[in-house]
């Protein structure tokens, strides 16, 4: 076995995707990769996609779980599991399956490749991050300043609990700035319901990072309507809110502490 492929053995773990760019920027050329798809070195389960066979059968295709964390560990920039997502793969999401997520909301400075949108299709949603003003997934380095109170690790078994995801106070607010267009507000109360461990210190640095007043004001409200023992320790004096009313919902009920409409069958605190 030539030295090339026994570095592509330690490069490439058994299962993930990489794609060409990756193996020229190794050094593997194109007329060395198709010698390797011809020897059974490499398969490529999609085209543009490519993996070691491994243990991983050659008639199946990835999971979703393998395509995304192949993103995470081999191809930057970061693309984070949020919202919705991020929370069902901490066990705190309202409407988890059985067999995971249904959907991906993935975040990050650039979209996945178009490889890995043929393998997920619209399984895969993509969001340029824009909630905060100083996101590590807009950094050069993600790693570098307030990555802990951003991304932490799913939970669970096998290759899930390698994914980085948002943190629950994150993603709770990634979910927040989809209502009522994606999310709704009775969704977003459901989530709410099942968050009662949130760190008040790491959801008030996110909240005042937060360019979004509408965001803002919707944890606020979501807070105080469930009162969960950390409420009473989340600080709030200093957090901007803007002034004027948000009409989130037309016809709705006006809230008088955050100046939000709000649905009318879901009552205040």
């Amino acid at each position: 076995m030539d030295g090339k492929l026994n570095q592509l053995q330690r490069l490439l773990p058994d299962g993930l995707l990489v794609d060409a760019r990756w193996l020229q920027s190794h050094g593997y050329s194109r007329s060395l990769v198709a010698k390797y798809l011809k020897s059974g070195w490499l398969e490529a389960p999609i085209r543009e996609a490519y993996r070691r066979p491994g243990s991983v059968s050659r008639e199946t295709l990835p999971s979703a779980t393998t395509v995304v964390l192949s993103l995470q560990r081999l191809r930057p920039p970061l693309l984070a599991v949020g919202g919705r997502t991020a929370l069902e793969l901490q066990g705190l999401g309202h409407y988890s399956a059985a067999d995971g997520p249904t959907e991906y909301h993935l975040y990050g400075a650039a979209p996945p490749p178009l490889w890995a949108r043929r393998l997920l299709g619209q399984q895969l949603i993509y969001h340029r991050p824009r909630l905060f003003t100083a996101d590590p997934l807009l950094a050069a380095d993600p790693r570098a300043g307030g990555y802990d109170r951003h991304f932490t690790h799913a939970e669970g078994a096998g290759l899930a609990t390698q994914l980085i995801v948002s943190t629950p106070e994150r993603a709770f607010l990634e979910v927040l700035e989809t209502v009522p267009q994606v999310a709704s507000f009775h969704e977003a109360d459901a989530l709410m319901q099942g968050l009662g461990s949130l760190s008040p210190r790491r959801l008030y640095a996110l909240l005042a990072d937060c360019r979004s007043v509408k965001v803002k004001r919707l944890a606020l409200w979501f807070a105080d309507r469930h009162a969960h023992a950390w409420t009473q320790r989340l600080e709030r004096g200093s957090l901007d809110l803007g002034s004027g009313k948000r009409v989130l919902v037309p016809g709705g009920r006006l809230d008088p502490t955050y100046n939000i409409t709000v649905p009318r069958d879901m009552e205040a605190a």
